[in-house]
C-alpha cells in the first residue's frame, strides 16, 4: 500500500459529472468570487502593519506578493482548466504526486481556510461594533471580544464574530447560486467603496510623506510582503467551485487570473495613496488604517462609507472562504480521507450541508473564544506552502500526462512554475520561527490523523481507485 498511490484522472472526472451539486456558476460569478475572497482584512487592516514595516515602499512589498500570486495563479488556472474537480489543490495533489502529498495539503487547507474565517470574523465584529457605535449603541462588554483579548478588559466572548460565522453558514448552505448572488452584491459595493477612497484620497497626496521611500531597506520590504501576503489569499478558492461551473475548463482560469488582477490593481493604488497621505509612522497600532487616512485629508464624511465597505468585504471572504473549505472537506471525505457523513449532500439545496454547519460551528467558536492576534502569518505559511506544492505538480502533470487536454496552458514552459515555487519559499523564509514552529506542529498531529484513521479508510486502499 503506496503512500504516494494516485487517484485516475479520467475517474476523477466522471465522479465529478455525477456528484449531485449544480452547475450553475459563470466567469463573472467566479471573478466575483475572488475578489469577494481577497478584498477584505488584508486591506482595510494589515495595510497599516505592512506600512510601518516597510514605509512606502509597501507598494512594492504588495508588487511582490502579487507577483508571487501571480505565478502560482497561472499554475492554478492549468489544473483548473484539465481537472475541474472540486478540492482545488488537495485534488490536484491526489492525481499527481499521491495519497500522503495530498492529505498533507488538504490538512494544510483545513487550517487555512478555516482560520481565516475566524480571523476575519473578529476583523468584522470590530469593524461593526464601530459602525454601531456611530448611531449612539454599544454592546455588553463582556460580549465584545475573545477572553484575554483586552488587557485589563474582562471579556467572555466575541458575540458578533460568533454570530456572522452561523449567519455565513447558513447561507451556503442553503444554495451556492444564492451565496452567487449575495456574494456579487457586496462585491459591487465593497469595489465601489474601495474605488470611492481612491478618487477621493488621491488629491490629498503629499509626496513629500513618500521620502524615504524604503526606510527600512530591502528588509523591511521583504517582510512587508509576506505579511501582505494574507491580502491576496483567496483566489485559490475559486478552484474549490469547479464542479458547480457550467463551463469549468474556459471559466475558471477567466475567474483566477481576473480576480487577482483585478486586486493587485487596487491594492497598489491605496498603498501609494494611504502612504502619500498619512506618514507611515503614524499607522503604528492602528487598526483602521484606511479610516485613519481620510481623516487625515479631512474626509471623514467618507469614513462611514468605508466601515460599510469593510463590513461587506470581510463578509463576503467569510463567505467564500467557508465555501472553499467545505468543498475541499467534501472532496477529502469523497476520498474516504474524512468520514463519509462529510460528503452528503442535501437532496433540497444540493449542498453539503452537513459539513457547512460543522465548519461553521467549530470556527464560530474559535473566533469567539480565542485571540487571533497572530493567525495572519499562520494563514500565509500555509498558503505559501499550497502554492509551492501546485507549481510542482503542474510540472510533474506534463510529464506523466502530456495527452491530458488543458484548456488554459501555463506560459513560459517550465519557468514560471520554478519561479512561483521560489517567490513561495523566499516568502515563507521571511516569517517567525514561531510561526513556522505552529504550522510543524499542525503537520504532525495531520500525519498521526492520517496513519491511524485516513490511509486505512481511504478508497483507493478498500476499492482500488
Amino acid at each position: 500500500m503506496s503512500l504516494f498511490r494516485t487517484k485516475n484522472i479520467d475517474a476523477m472526472l466522471a465522479v465529478a459529472r455525477d456528484d449531485g451539486l449544480k452547475k450553475v456558476l459563470g466567469p463573472i460569478d467566479l471573478v466575483m468570487m475572488g475578489i469577494g475572497a481577497i478584498v477584505g482584512t488584508g486591506i482595510f487592516v494589515l495595510t497599516g502593519t505592512g506600512a510601518v514595516t516597510a514605509g512606502p515602499a509597501l507598494t512594492v512589498s504588495f508588487l511582490i506578493a502579487a507577483t508571487a500570486c501571480g505565478f502560482a495563479a497561472l499554475c492554478y488556472a492549468e489544473f483548473a482548466s484539465a481537472i475541474p474537480v472540486s478540492g482545488s489543490i488537495y485534488t490536484y495533489s491526489y492525481a499527481v504526486l499521491g495519497e500522503i502529498v495530498a492529505w498533507i495539503i488538504g490538512w494544510d487547507l483545513l487550517l487555512e481556510y478555516g482560520l481565516a474565517t475566524s480571523a476575519v470574523s473578529v476583523g468584522w465584529s470590530g469593524y461593526f461594533q464601530s459602525l454601531i457605535a456611530g448611531f449612539g449603541l454599544s454592546l455588553p462588554v463582556a460580549l465584545t471580544a475573545a477572553p484575554g483579548a483586552v488587557p485589563g478588559v474582562h471579556t467572555v466572548l466575541n458575540l458578533p464574530a460568533f454570530l456572522i460565522m452561523l449567519a455565513v453558514a447558513w447561507v451556503v448552505s442553503y444554495g451556492v447560486r444564492e451565496s452567487a448572488r449575495i456574494t456579487n452584491l457586496m462585491v459591487i459595493i465593497k469595489v465601489g467603496v474601495v474605488l470611492l477612497f481612491i478618487a477621493v484620497g488621491v488629491w490629498h497626496v503629499k509626496p513629500a510623506n513618500w521620502q524615504p521611500f524604503a526606510p527600512f531597506g530591502a528588509a523591511g520590504v521583504f517582510n512587508a510582503a509576506a505579511l501582505v501576503f494574507f491580502a491576496f489569499i483567496g483566489f485559490d478558492a475559486v478552484t474549490s467551485a469547479a464542479e458547480e461551473v457550467r463551463n469549468p475548463r474556459r471559466d475558471l482560469p477567466i475567474g483566477i487570473i481576473g480576480s487577482l488582477a483585478v486586486c493587485t490593481v487596487l491594492y497598489i493604488a491605496m498603498a501609494a495613496i494611504m502612504t502619500g497621505i498619512v506618514p507611515f509612522a503614524k499607522f503604528a497600532g492602528v487598526d483602521h488604517p484606511v479610516s485613519l487616512a481620510l481623516q487625515y485629508a479631512g474626509q471623514t464624511w467618507v469614513a462611514g462609507f468605508v466601515d460599510v465597505g469593510a463590513i461587506l468585504g470581510m463578509t463576503t471572504v467569510i463567505l467564500v472562504m467557508t465555501y472553499g473549505q467545505t468543498r475541499i472537506i467534501f472532496a477529502m471525505s469523497r476520498d474516504g480521507l474524512l468520514p463519509e457523513r462529510l460528503s452528503s449532500v442535501h437532496p433540497v439545496h444540493a449542498t453539503p450541508y452537513f459539513a457547512t454547519w460543522m465548519v461553521g460551528i467549530v470556527f464560530a467558536a474559535i473566533a469567539a473564544f480565542v485571540p487571533l492576534n497572530v493567525l495572519a502569518e499562520l494563514i500565509n505559511i500555509g498558503t505559501l506552502s499550497a502554492f509551492a506544492l501546485v507549481s510542482i505538480a503542474v510540472l510533474v502533470l506534463r510529464r506523466t500526462r502530456p495527452d491530458l487536454p488543458r484548456a488554459f496552458h501555463c506560459p513560459g514552459g517550465p519557468v514560471v512554475p520554478i519561479l512561483s515555487v521560489a517567490f513561495c519559499i523566499f516568502l515563507m523564509a521571511h516569517l517567525q520561527a514561531l510561526t513556522w514552529i505552529a504550522f510543524l506542529v499542525w503537520l504532525i498531529v495531520g500525519l498521526a490523523i492520517y496513519f491511524l484513521y485516513a490511509r486505512r479508510n481511504a478508497v483507493l486502499h478498500n476499492h482500488g481507485g
